[in-house]
């Protein structure tokens, strides 16, 4: 479980220290303060050298482009991740922490290196049919001077060696996304698992996905308990029975609330998930990401987004307990006063001295977070002192 985080040159963040961390830490904090790009980087700290959580960051926030290839491939713009949206070489930003007691970094840094153009596919492709004193000739012209920019990954945990990724950068300095999903393959050391909720909640092939790894698990009986707190008339939850592939297409790419049923204690007929609204969504999706998350890292951008304030305080308490139990550390942020009073109740009234709950706001210019402690949560909220 990490202690403390330290962000550098990352984003709006020129230096940043997250301390006294614990099992549940809700970050609070004005618009654009950074609190999303916290989550952010800490998800970045804990993927090691997988990079496919950096790919669904950027194209969440729309920071990529089309490149001009037949293809259509998409490329990520970089730039965006460096403080001042903007890079040189030998720019780099650090994410370091200490968990468990033992230090972790990750920096990206941007390299420059020569040019190898006998590793280029599509010019030894024309150069081959060339004359073998000719083409050498040519080889050496174009390397002469030419250099190649690239991404570089590492990341270290104590005294292991350190995990070493480098990616070269496109013409116009832009990080190819399918780079990105080969480099994952074939990992020895792989990073614990990590889910990220955003504030628009999971699609239905993610839901599905998460849904299948708890059902017939004992866990599945988390997910019914969960959803009674929206509505305690719930008996069950199952996932839609599509046979046809061209149904199961349109499901999987469906950003509505679909492809699960519920059956209510006063109704004989199977009622669409999608009935019941927003809230229950929410909460479906936060329960099967607590539980998939064991032994891992969970985070969820605006977590009472689509929820009730009636509704809260069980939501965090099942939080605590799953995430408890499962070995989860939860990452949140909320503009919502009820939300971190409602966990400011949840610390009041369990035992939780052991891992710890924990507010931190965030201030925009300040290097380190306001934390509130279990016992100053409990005197904020009774004595009605705002902490957001």
């Amino acid at each position: 479980m990490l202690k403390s985080v330290k962000i550098e040159h990352f984003r709006g963040f020129k230096s940043f220290e997250l301390q006294q961390l614990g099992r549940i830490n809700l970050l609070v904090g004005e618009n654009n303060s950074g609190k999303t790009s916290i989550l952010e980087a800490i998800q970045l700290l804990c993927s090691r050298t997988n990079l496919e959580p950096l790919g669904e960051i950027m194209i969440n926030r729309g920071e990529y482009f089309w490149n001009d290839n037949l293809r259509g491939e998409r490329e990520l713009d970089i730039c965006h991740l460096f403080h001042g949206h903007e890079f040189q070489v030998d720019s780099k930003f650090l994410i370091s922490g200490i968990n468990d007691d033992v230090k972790e970094d990750l920096s990206i840094t941007i390299g420059e290196s020569e040019s190898n153009i006998e590793s280029d596919a599509n010019v030894l492709n024309v150069l081959n049919n060339l004359d073998e004193k000719l083409k050498e000739k040519i080889i050496k012209d174009l390397s002469n001077g030419i250099k190649s920019i690239y991404f570089r990954v590492s990341w270290h945990l104590g005294k292991e060696r350190p995990e070493i990724l480098n990616l070269h950068l496109s013409d116009n300095y832009c990080l190819d996304l399918k780079y990105i999903k080969h480099s994952n393959r074939d990992k020895k050391n792989k990073a614990p698992r990590i889910i990220f909720i955003n504030s628009s909640s999971f699609n239905t092939a993610k839901m599905t996905e998460l849904f299948d790894e708890v059902v017939l698990n004992p866990e599945e009986e988390l997910v019914t308990e969960a959803l009674r707190i929206i509505d305690n008339k719930i008996e069950r939850i199952a996932p839609a029975n599509v046979q046809k592939a061209s149904q199961r297409m349109r499901l999987s790419s469906a950003e509505s609330h679909t492809g699960f049923f519920v059956r209510l204690a006063d109704s004989k007929q199977r009622v669409p998930i999608g009935s019941m609204g927003d809230g229950i969504w929410r909460i479906l999706g936060i329960i099967l990401a607590t539980v998939c998350a064991k032994d891992g890292y969970l985070f969820i951008d605006e977590i009472d987004t689509g929820l009730h304030f009636t509704t809260m305080s069980d939501m965090w308490k099942m939080i605590w307990q799953t995430a408890k139990r499962l070995n989860v550390q939860v990452f949140a942020t909320t503009h919502n006063s009820d939300c971190w009073k409602s966990l400011a109740d949840i610390a009041e009234q369990e035992d939780t001295t052991e891992d710890g709950i924990r507010i931190h706001r965030i201030e925009k210019g300040k290097e380190k977070s306001i934390v509130f402690t279990e016992p100053q949560m409990v005197i904020a909220a009774e004595r009605e002192l705002e902490v957001r």
